[in-house]
């Protein structure tokens, strides 16, 4: 179950499940808000909170979220672009739209889904019925490569090189602007926004977070890197990109609002991973080409110039 703290600020008197279902950013209807009081999930100063109960400027609610309802994900024949596989792990190249695993809104649809047909069944059960065999995931709107384990010893083994970051992943993005060094790296710690549950920042005094970056094409206005990710916190490379002033080009959460033509979303993808193999120990290397949104954007970019 997770608490979320929000304050009331200056200037606003609200009812309380008004002020609740607005700070909640469209997640919770006002009714199911208005649930959540009743089952005494919202509290002010350790008190239940009516829903009707009127807020003044400096109050604090604390909402305790229930943990969503277990989905039992389903095989689906959905095409996969697969890179690589044997008996212990599989690396797809996920399309931008495709969510990982199904979640409230995603019931179906999802890699999840396709992986458990692909696999027959065949997937790690570490992280139970809801998201077997993903070892670790990218954004809906992120295409790419992402490695799942058939079988929890590679899970495990893969999960251990994830925390101690010699599993390599490397993106390649267009941000907004031009940067004026060549190379560089964020090391910026990220945690949730602390007053948009929806957002990640940069939060001092959390987890560490490091980003490396190196140019790869300059155009007027923007440049294209090749990022490096040395720990893998969400929405890693977007935040950063976006705290050193320069947000990842189609990033209307942390960039612009508007969306760029010709984009469906961020224009960020991850082409190549590099493991060792949980099983042999062997090095493992693999690279997908850039999809044709990104290959698109950079044409008409260079075109500019």
């Amino acid at each position: 179950m997770e608490a979320l703290t929000f304050t009331v600020p200056d200037g606003a008197e609200l009812r309380a499940d008004a002020f609740l279902t607005a700070a909640l950013a469209g997640d919770y209807t006002r009714s199911a808000v208005q649930r959540l009081m009743e089952a005494g999930l919202v509290k002010r100063s350790g008190q239940p909170v009516k829903k009707n109960a009127r807020l003044s400027p400096g109050d604090s609610l604390t909402v305790e979220i229930p943990d969503p309802e277990p989905i039992d994900a389903k095989p689906q024949n959905i095409p996969l672009d697969v890179v690589y596989e044997d008996e212990d792990v599989i690396v797809v190249n996920k399309p931008v739209g495709m969510v990982v695993h199904p979640a409230a809104g995603h019931p179906d649809g999802t890699l999840v889904n396709a992986l458990l047909y692909h696999c027959g069944g065949s997937l790690s059960g570490v992280n139970g019925k809801l998201r077997p065999g993903i070892v670790h995931r990218i954004d809906r709107d992120t295409s790419g490569l992402i490695i799942a384990a058939k079988n929890d010893a590679a899970h495990l083994a893969l999960a251990e090189q994830l925390q101690d970051h010699s599993l390599a992943r490397t993106y390649e993005t267009i941000v907004v602007g031009a940067l004026r060094e060549d190379s560089g790296t964020v090391d910026a710690p990220i945690a949730r926004h602390p007053a948009d549950r929806k957002r990640m920042a940069v939060v001092a005094g959390d987890k560490r977070a490091v980003t490396h970056w190196q140019v790869l094409a300059r155009y007027p206005g923007y440049t294209r890197l090749e990022c490096r990710l040395e720990t893998g916190r969400t929405h890693q490379i977007r935040v950063h990109m976006a705290y050193i002033g320069h947000p990842v080009l189609g990033d209307t959460v942390y960039g612009s609002k508007k969306p760029y033509p010709g984009l469906a979303g961020q224009c960020l993808h991850a082409k190549k991973l590099a493991f060792r193999h949980p099983r042999t120990g062997e090095a493992v290397e693999v690279e997908c080409p850039l999809p044709e949104y990104f290959v698109n954007v950079a044409r008409k970019l260079e075109g500019s110039r």
